[in-house]
């Protein structure tokens, strides 16, 4: 045991370090954009270690998930953003349409990982709480329970097909909270433009294969202990106003 954890400490400091040369990179292509003019964006910074949230989450995934997989789409966003600067100033339409994609994917990675770190807490800081107030209130209301909200985001995160994101969404127009899912990265506002996002977890093999293998629906059970209601909270009252 003692072998395996000096191996795993091993590990993790030689992929720090590779991933901070790969952030130095991104955040230099950055500048450089940025002396242009052109709006970049930059990797967000966890309000909480690596660490905190197991064993729900290891330590492990999180730097994986964070340094990795979430600062490649940003790099790759801003270097879409800086293609697409360059298209247009050429007038090249075919150009400006292929980047589409390039940016709806990076981009919504982005968008969706900005708002996962902030849907997560340790336990110690009101991580696994259920919501309270209005919000808690919305949730029995439109769901029936708790309970019943927690197990339809679990079924509708494990039933779905490849990679994506479930997630509770609040629906402006009809005022009303509603459990939808999207593929790869698509940001929740892409099935609907009334759609507010609250909760997003990740079902994205990355965000939970290396500690659970095959076994989603088992991050999916676990997840709910670090699942953190302040920033849903906050954005359901700011938009019920």
């Amino acid at each position: 045991m003692a072998l395996r954890a000096i191996a795993s400490r091993k590990t993790l400091a030689a992929l720090g370090s590779g991933l901070r040369a790969q952030a130095r990179l991104a955040t230099t292509a950055a500048a450089a954009a940025a002396s242009r003019g052109l709006v970049t964006f930059s990797l967000p910074d966890l309000p909480y270690d690596y660490g905190a949230l197991e064993p729900a989450v290891s330590a492990e995934i999180m730097q994986l998930h964070h340094q990795k997989h979430h600062q490649s789409y940003v790099t790759n966003y801003n270097k879409a953003l800086e293609q697409l600067e360059d298209a247009v100033a050429r007038d090249d339409a075919p150009a400006v349409v292929k980047l589409q994609s390039a940016i709806k994917f990076n981009g919504g990675g982005h968008i969706n990982h900005s708002i996962f770190w902030k849907n997560l807490a340790p336990i110690h800081e009101g991580g696994g709480e259920p919501p309270k107030g209005s919000l808690g209130w919305a949730i029995d209301a439109d769901f029936g329970s708790w309970e019943a909200f927690v197990q339809k985001m679990n079924a509708e995160g494990a039933a779905l097909q490849g990679s994506g994101w479930v997630w509770l969404g609040l629906d402006k127009e009809f005022k009303k909270l509603v459990v939808e899912t999207t593929a790869n990265q698509d940001p929740l506002v892409t099935k609907g433009a009334d759609l507010v996002p609250l909760i997003g977890i990740d079902v994205w093999e990355h965000a939970y294969y290396l500690q659970y293998k095959n076994a989603k629906p088992d991050y999916l059970k676990n997840i709910w202990k670090v699942i953190d209601w302040k920033y849903a909270s906050e954005v359901y009252e700011k938009e019920c106003r």
